[in-house]
């Protein structure tokens, strides 16, 4: 299992105690496209195609963006295995 696989399980286990840091690698290491924000806010965007989600830098990241962050995962995931 690799390390990107690892941490998806360990996020999948506890979404609640998942870094900004972490989820920040996981999107940029599929594809994404950061965002970050301006003037002083602490929302960044991440968007790859057809899919976008913006994130609040808190510590740890709140367990809604961590699961919709897997699904979206999971769904590219998938229709990437299709082709």
């Amino acid at each position: 299992m690799s390390k990107k696989e690892k941490q998806l399980q360990a996020m999948r286990n506890n979404p609640q105690n998942v870094r900004f840091e972490t989820l920040q690698r996981i999107f940029l290491d599929h594809g994404f496209v950061e965002t970050s924000p301006g003037g002083g806010s602490s929302h960044y965007t991440y968007h790859k195609g057809i899919y976008r989600i913006t994130v609040v830098k808190d510590k740890p990241v709140n367990k809604i963006y961590v699961k919709r962050a897997i699904e979206i995962i999971d769904t590219i995931r998938k229709s990437e295995e299709e082709l």
